[in-house]
């Protein structure tokens, strides 16, 4: 992405300060809480087909994901 899309990676670090202001369940991109054996994780809505996965620990956001979507086999 980051040679070949500058808009989703611009999208990406717009919602990644925003975690950072607004904490996991608040701001833009539709945050959610995920649920079953992604309990713990949140998700936000990059684009139409892809999904930031991410967790909160200590204060520090750890991205598990940030393309495709969280329910992708």
């Amino acid at each position: 992405w980051q040679t070949q899309d500058k808009k989703t990676i611009k999208r990406i670090n717009l919602l990644i300060k925003d975690i950072e202001r607004n904490g996991p369940l608040d701001g833009i991109g539709e945050p959610e809480a995920l649920k079953g054996s992604l309990q713990g994780e949140f998700s936000r809505r990059i684009n139409e087909k892809d999904r930031l996965v991410y967790h909160i620990e200590g204060g520090r956001i750890y991205i598990a994901a940030c393309r495709g979507h969280y329910d992708d086999k």
